[in-house]
């Protein structure tokens, strides 16, 4: 079966989609005190990410840090609920304006992804000791369910 990875287009696909999201984050006025001005590396970071957690290439974990640099991006950060949905919101418009796949199955992984991770990176944005981080270390492995 094919994987995320390769239905959102591969690489490409997914690069096309993040530099959309990344850029309707930098304009927001709930998102953009979380990210300043941006970093160059961020939208390189986040393409690697998905793309690895979608079943591509593992760039992000054996070349850029992996899920300790994700938690360490994290901590401090104190997300809020609004902040967290507002994210969920401009990913899943993103993805319509960067034109990846809309069927259900393909939107439905899509979404329960950024859900899972916005609720893994708001516990870890308020986490004061390792003990209270979300207890995943790895970059996980989405699929169609």
């Amino acid at each position: 079966m094919e994987t995320l990875f390769e239905h959102a287009g591969g690489q490409d696909g997914l690069r096309r989609f993040i530099e959309i999201f990344y850029r309707s984050l930098l304009a927001d006025p709930v998102l953009q005190p979380l990210f300043g001005a941006g970093k160059a590396s961020h939208v390189d970071n986040l393409t690697a990410f998905t793309v690895e957690t979608f079943g591509g290439p593992d760039t992000f974990s054996t070349e850029m840090g992996g899920f300790p640099l994700l938690i360490d991006a994290h901590r401090g950060l104190k997300i809020d609920e609004t902040q967290r949905a507002r994210f969920v919101e401009l990913y899943m418009e993103a993805a319509d304006r960067a034109g990846l796949p809309d069927d259900e199955p393909f939107r439905a992984a899509l979404r329960s992804h950024v859900e899972f991770g916005t609720q893994v990176a708001m516990q870890n944005s308020h986490a004061e000791t390792d003990d209270q981080l979300h207890p995943l270390r790895e970059v996980p492995r989405w699929g169609w369910e």
